[in-house]
């Protein structure tokens, strides 16, 4: 296995297991028998859901999309497919364009969260699944204002983050590779994939086939680690995802 690009590693703290100590030039362990959980950000697209869902069915393979409200708002039809097949569908705010740990203004990343929950409908898994994100698949406190927080818990979100980013929206090629090392590095892999027409998506078939191949097997579920919110409630310290001093540092 090579080396897993450094800026490549998003690691829910929780969830990594720690490496045996290394030496110089020693590459990170590997799991064998590696578990995976795809996760798909940033559509509906009509020109690469319907790929990455005919891919999945052909896999057999059960995921979670989360959705941006501007574009579910006319392509609802799209998430209602995924939803047929038994994937989960989440929230990825409605308009993606400041991650919410940025906004000041009052009421605007609860209205982020909340108009996009309300196309889904009756679509949402009764988790109620919420990601956040930080612009270039990074961890920190650019995901969460104190308002977002407060809304999550009052609405008893599930806050979904991360531990697999492969970078196949800014960087197509060579995503599968990356993706390979990065997930065969976790116990239990949560990968972050955009259904999004960069070009990507034609390789999924080909990144789940050599992942078997590899010994890993496909879930749907998301590691512990990887979710600080579980209905509203605080499983682990949510501190490193919320702007703010006065951030919440204790699960309760």
């Amino acid at each position: 296995m090579t080396a897993a690009r450094a800026e490549g590693i998003q690691c829910c703290a929780a969830s990594r297991k720690k490496p045996a100590p290394e030496s110089a030039g020693r590459l990170p362990i590997a799991y064998v028998m590696t578990v995976i959980t795809l996760t798909f950000d940033n559509g509906p697209e009509p020109d690469v859901t319907p790929r990455v869902l005919d891919t999945l069915r052909r896999q057999g393979i059960r995921a979670t999309f989360f959705v941006v409200g501007e574009k579910l708002r006319e392509r609802r039809h799209l998430a209602e497919r995924a939803h047929a097949d038994c994937h989960w569908i989440g929230n990825h705010t409605y308009t993606h364009r400041m991650p919410l740990g940025t906004i000041a203004e009052p009421g605007v990343a609860a209205a982020e969260i909340e108009r996009t929950e309300k196309l889904i409908g009756d679509l949402a898994h009764p988790r109620r699944l919420f990601r956040p994100f930080g612009g270039g698949g990074q961890l920190g406190p650019r995901l969460l204002n104190r308002e977002a927080l407060r809304y999550l818990q009052k609405k008893a979100y599930t806050c979904v983050l991360w531990n697999v980013i492969c970078h196949d929206w800014s960087r197509p090629d060579g995503w599968v590779e990356r993706a390979l090392d990065l997930s065969f590095a976790q116990a239990h892999a949560l990968v972050v994939l955009h259904d999004l027409p960069t070009g990507a998506m034609r390789d999924l078939d080909r990144f789940i086939a050599a992942a078997k191949d590899r010994g890993a097997t496909f879930v749907q579920d998301f590691p512990d680690g990887c979710v600080p919110i579980e209905r509203g409630q605080l499983t682990a310290s949510i501190a490193p995802y919320v702007s703010g001093n006065d951030r919440c540092t204790a699960a309760s």
